[in-house]
């Protein structure tokens, strides 16, 4: 049972993270896309829309990703195998955090814009 729970968090966050990126794009597209007053009031609602779902990703694979942290305490890879994939890990996240926070602010200047 703790296997699958395993792989179901795992996936939980990376289809999170996968939507989160989906909200940016959309986004920023919708900003290319509004033309004139006419569309900008019904473009600008669905880009903020996209903004929030963008921020209820974010929360589900912070979510998600601190499951991931009590689900993988075991030593499988070997133990240096295993120091080496958590600093991995921490520099992943590390730069993930930068990407997340700058594009999260970028859609908010997309879908905030006046």
């Amino acid at each position: 049972m703790k296997k699958a729970f395993t792989i179901l968090i795992g996936f939980i966050h990376d289809f999170a993270a996968g939507c989160w990126a989906a909200t940016v794009l959309a986004v920023y597209r919708l900003e290319q896309i509004i033309s004139g007053p006419e569309s900008q009031t019904a473009l600008s609602a669905l880009q903020k829309e996209f903004f929030y779902i963008g921020i209820v990703c974010i929360f589900i694979v912070l979510g998600a990703g601190a499951g991931r942290t009590f689900t993988y305490v075991q030593n499988i890879y070997g133990e240096d195998a295993e120091n080496s994939r958590r600093k991995m890990l921490i520099m992943k996240h590390m730069i993930l955090l930068v990407v997340f926070g700058s594009c999260t602010f970028w859609q908010y200047t997309m879908a905030y814009h006046q």
